[in-house]
């Protein structure tokens, strides 16, 4: 569990278990080039390296981790760059300066996948955070040789770099991503009528349900104006108007005696919690607790109580960049960011890491179960503007979802 694994350094970083003494920094132990980098004794053949702008492919299991982003200074978890940074600075890609100001070697990532718990105030449930498949984060580095080997030869089995390419100069991955997709795997029950058992496994889906679950997903497509999908956001805000090109489910699988299925998302951009929400607003209706008018009413200005489904399950999957690949893809320098070659390892690493994390916490602390039987108490008939009250998320409930 998260809160097993230190306090962090002043520098940010929480000492890996291998460290080995209190307080430790996750570079002292580390091998002789990165102490050479940093004490700057014998290391003229590596300063002498070009440092340039690359791209990372990045893939991770969320689990026991609060989110990506690192905190410097304030994070009391570790998160993914923690961890991340510190594989970088011990392979000599970097200095340790670099490692405790990420500005200084141009950092940033295509997006936010932050930490979640079903229940904060309860130590017996697990830190969630939300996972990725194909995390692409850009910065700059000395380009060592067996670059990708070495950072991952500091990195935990459950974070991989899958590929790396140059990029321009001014690249940034978080500014130059057109798009971003996520999926979101969760066990069919979530799909059964109110009256059935909320956790009856052996619940398959139908093919008239799906076929229901897709009409409905299709709603999403287009632009419309998403502020009842996330919080702190007016419904005349431009910034609440965002674009989805796709929303589907696919056919459901079993896994460990439990049907699950995947729902993918493709959009420009996505707000807080808005991918989790637009879930949970089709499992309410599929489930008979909301009306199929609630979708079209939730564009209005009025409030909609739109529910939010668990973070267990969400994933992001894959980031595009098709402008920058129509104007630099092929100009004979630079290669485009479509990863086609990394998609069996992001397939395996998926296959390996990300879906037994959920399917096992999902068995464990029955996140999807719990939250159905909150369904009841939602109120999808009522609007802020009608008079009535529309209730508050629930005690515990409220954590980091997807963000760009």
């Amino acid at each position: 569990m998260a809160g097993n694994l230190g306090t962090p350094s002043a520098a940010g970083f929480a000492p890996r278990p291998e460290d080995g003494r209190p307080g430790a920094r996750p570079w002292e132990d580390a091998e002789p080039q990165a102490k050479k980098l940093r004490s700057g004794e014998g290391d003229a053949p590596a300063r002498k390296l070009p440092k340039r702008k690359i791209v990372l492919l990045l893939a991770y299991s969320g689990k026991g981790y609060h989110g990506m982003q690192r905190n410097v200074g304030s994070s009391q978890f570790r998160t993914i760059e923690d961890d991340l940074v510190a594989a970088l600075v011990r392979s000599g890609c970097i200095p340790e300066n670099h490692g405790e100001d990420m500005r200084k070697m141009s950092f940033q990532r295509c997006a936010r996948t932050d930490k979640w718990s079903w229940r904060a105030t309860c130590p017996c449930l697990s830190s969630q955070g939300v996972s990725a498949a194909g995390q692409v984060v850009s910065l700059k580095v000395w380009l060592i040789d067996d670059i990708l080997e070495k950072i991952n030869s500091h990195l935990p089995s459950h974070i991989r770099i899958l590929g790396l390419k140059r990029v321009t100069g001014g690249f940034n991955s978080k500014n130059k991503c057109d798009a971003r997709t996520y999926f979101y795997m969760l066990p069919t029950f979530a799909f059964a009528h109110k009256d059935r058992d909320p956790q009856d496994e052996s619940y398959r889906l139908s093919p008239e349900t799906l076929q229901r679950v897709n009409r409905l997903l299709s709603c999403y497509q287009g632009t419309h104006n998403f502020h009842n999908f996330t919080s702190q956001k007016g419904p005349r805000e431009p910034s609440a108007r965002r674009y989805v090109l796709q929303a589907y489910c696919e056919e459901p699988f079993v896994r460990e005696g439990l049907e699950f299925a995947v729902i993918r998302v493709k959009g420009q951009s996505f707000m807080m919690h808005q991918i989790r929400k637009m879930v949970g607003l089709v499992v309410a209706i599929v489930k008979g607790y909301a009306p199929e008018s609630v979708l079209e009413r939730s564009w209005g200005e009025e409030k909609v109580d739109v529910p939010k489904a668990p973070g267990l399950g969400l994933v992001l999957e894959r980031v595009h960049f098709e402008k920058y690949n129509q104007r630099f893809g092929n100009d004979g320098l630079h290669e485009p960011l479509d990863w086609a070659q990394e998609e069996a390892k992001v397939a395996a690493f998926t296959e390996q890491h990300i879906y037994p994390a959920i399917i096992s916490t999902e068995r464990g602390e029955r996140s999807m179960a719990q939250w159905l039987s909150t369904l009841p108490v939602h109120n999808f008939h009522a609007t802020a503007s009608s008079g009535a009250k529309v209730p508050s998320p629930l005690p515990g409930s409220e954590g980091n979802g997807e963000s760009d």
